[in-house]
């Protein structure tokens, strides 16, 4: 479905207030009923429906009256949507041609007031070529159903998130502007895909400079997870930017080794193909840049210092759950504490015989707790001596069972617990007596109205055998 701009100037504030009624009902139903939209719409004289026909002509909604009738948002409706929020906060005035189209998202330039063109990215996850989002990303985590257009809305803000932090450290990646819905404004990038570059005047320098950038990025904590020649612009300067982020995961992943390893492999084969470098073990070759690639050696994932920042934990990154952070907090926890003790010497000791203290004074105190619990003892036994104990209880001993006169105590309480079962089973009898007397049979209006009819014949033989 291609963006077509020009339906925008013939949308008014009612259109625009009907999609945004059914982008609301569509947080709980998959298709909204044309009530719930009316409803939440609130147009006057029914206006709803006449302008769910204007959008259903345009394509921004889609009529579904399989199971009852009601209306869905198209991905053209909610990049209207985008678009239309963008513009009333000044982001951009103007959409111009499309640069690209991806499996999952849609590029646009935009123009601001001052003649300024970004990039506008647009989401459309659901595509026909990439639909194992489910399976391959955990946007949706624990929930169970889940929408296309909400799906793309968290990678949009995913991606954005991604895109500030590595700029705020100082990555190659573009300027993020502003996020809504679905859609990403950036800094357009004044270059080309590496996949589109037949020659590069010094191979081996952008080579060093987007294998630095991988090994940066997992030092941070953070890995790209599709680290390809598409994803990697480069202008006329041989300048490297990174584009494309929505998959990055975190180090700590189950699968995080072989994601950073395809990563490298990307990179060496693409280099080995395009440019014909060589990365071969050949200790006599002469050539210069072969020598050089081969002391450094091909990048390991355990070999590299995860130390320099935490963002995978700042953004959340696919991942890095609650126990990595606790995990993570005692290793640092550990690591101030080794410093400590290298630092001051003797304080092993002191700290042997602080814990000894501790142990004998927990120990004390478990003795006094234990003389404590033996007091109360002998002061409840004295106390149930004093007070009447219930037979069924067998722990509880108050004097000698065969002293006679404790046996007719029992026989007296015997006698009024008989007594007092008598009087509460008369008391129940009369309480139920009273209520079945207090009953009135409640007749229906229409009884009262056919007087002399069928109706009050029949109540009179009713009565008549009930008395019976």
């Amino acid at each position: 479905m291609k963006l077509d701009v020009n339906v925008l100037r013939y949308l008014s504030k009612d259109d625009f207030r009907v999609l945004t009624a059914v982008e609301m009902g569509m947080r709980n139903h998959e298709i909204v009923p044309c009530e719930l939209i009316d409803r939440i719409a609130r147009l006057k004289h029914g206006g709803t429906y006449k302008v769910l026909k204007n959008l259903l002509k345009h394509k921004l909604v889609h009529h579904d009256a399989s199971k009852y009738d009601g209306f869905r948002l198209t991905y053209l409706g909610y990049d209207f949507l985008a678009i239309k929020t963008l513009v009333n906060r000044g982001v951009f005035n103007g959409v111009g041609r499309q640069l690209g189209v991806g499996k999952e998202s849609d590029i646009f330039e935009v123009i601001k007031e001052d003649g300024t063109v970004l990039a506008m990215k647009l989401h459309r996850l659901g595509r026909v070529s990439f639909r194992a989002v489910k399976a391959k990303r955990d946007y949706l985590r624990h929930r169970r159903s889940y929408n296309w257009l909400y799906l793309s809305r968290l990678a949009a803000l995913k991606e954005f998130a991604f895109m500030k932090a590595l700029e705020e450290h100082g990555f190659p990646v573009p300027q993020a502007v502003d996020c809504n819905r679905h859609c990403v404004i950036m800094s357009l990038v004044p270059g080309y895909p590496l996949v589109q570059v037949k020659e590069l005047q010094n191979p081996d320098v952008v080579f060093e400079t987007i294998l630095g950038a991988v090994i940066r990025l997992a030092e941070y904590g953070l890995i790209h997870c599709d680290f390809n020649e598409f994803n990697i612009m480069i202008d006329d300067d041989e300048k490297v930017t990174i584009i494309d982020f929505p998959q990055m995961v975190s180090v700590s992943h189950p699968n995080a080794q072989m994601y950073f390893d395809r990563d490298v492999e990307c990179i060496y084969k693409f280099f080995a193909k395009r440019y014909n470098m060589s990365f071969e073990e050949n200790e006599n070759d002469s050539d210069g840049l072969e020598v050089e690639i081969e002391e450094v050696g091909r990048p390991q994932f355990s070999e590299i210092n995860k130390n320099s920042g935490f963002l995978d934990k700042e953004l959340a990154a696919s991942g890095f759950t609650k126990n990595d952070q606790q995990e993570l907090e005692k290793l640092i926890e550990g690591e101030l504490e080794e410093h400590s003790d290298f630092d001051d010497e003797g304080t092993g000791d002191e700290d042997d015989e602080v814990d000894i203290n501790d142990t004998n004074v927990k120990q004390l105190e478990s003795l006094h707790l234990e003389k404590e619990d033996e007091n109360r003892q002998d002061v409840d036994e004295n106390d149930d001596n004093s007070q009447v104990v219930d037979e069924h209880d067998d722990n509880h001993q108050v004097g000698d069972k065969d002293d006679p006169e404790d046996e007719g105590e029992e026989a007296e309480f015997e006698d009024d617990d008989a007594e007092l079962d008598k009087s509460l089973s008369k008391q129940r009898r009369k309480a139920i007596q009273a209520a079945h007397r207090g009953k009135r049979n409640f007749a229906s209006r229409n009884t009262y109205k056919d007087k002399g009819g069928k109706s009050s014949q029949n109540s009179k033989v009713q009565k008549q055998l009930s008395g019976w």
